[in-house]
């Protein structure tokens, strides 16, 4: 029997993205002359970009700040953004046992494909613009069996994993809901084989 998709996140899950995000907002910044503090984007990382941006400029200021991140973004991307460790790993643990691996990410969906080709990534099937609720949408309507992320808002829908390569610690994942909390996806693919073994 086929084991049901496995969902995804891509930003601190199966990318290090930190690095380019910071400095798009960077560039923002430094266009507008509106001052946004790293450490407030952290805190925060996984939300939509809108909703990032919605704490720094009026509402009518933020399809333009989006344009602006998104072209800083693209650039600054490649250079900036690194595999997390086991990512790969995971994403073929999960395609020997015969399932899909799909990503689910609040990012946009061009960005969101660049950043995993860029560190030689794929997904079998790829949702953008997804966030929290959204996201256990998505993997309802999918048949997903497990969703794997770095976010307490990743934590609902389907068989939540965390994993604390993020923001946050593996006792606020466990706290939204996480069935089990990794420290890194190198831990994922006996963890996998012991669920589908379940």
């Amino acid at each position: 029997m086929t084991p049901p998709p496995v969902g995804f996140d891509l930003d601190m899950t199966l990318i290090d993205s930190r690095r380019a995000i910071l400095a798009s907002f960077a560039g923002v910044a430094a266009d507008t002359g509106v001052a946004i503090d790293p450490a407030s984007v952290t805190s925060r990382l996984g939300i939509k970009l809108e909703a990032e941006l919605a704490h720094w400029f009026p509402p009518t200021e933020i399809t333009g700040a989006v344009g602006l991140y998104r072209g800083h973004y693209l650039r600054l991307a490649g250079p900036l953004t690194s595999v997390l460790p086991g990512a790969a790993e995971a994403l073929a643990a999960v395609r020997a046992a015969g399932a899909r691996a799909v990503v689910i990410t609040a990012k946009y969906e061009l960005t969101a494909r660049l950043s995993l080709e860029g560190v030689g990534l794929s997904a079998d099937e790829l949702f953008a613009d997804a966030h929290g609720p959204e996201k256990g949408a998505v993997l309802k309507a999918i048949g997903a069996g497990v969703y794997i992320g770095d976010t307490p808002a990743d934590m609902a829908g389907a068989r939540a994993v965390g994993v604390a390569t993020g923001s946050f610690t593996a006792a606020e994942l466990r706290a939204a809901g996480a069935a089990d909390v990794l420290s890194s996806l190198a831990d994922f693919p006996p963890l996998y084989r012991a669920i589908i073994a379940r």
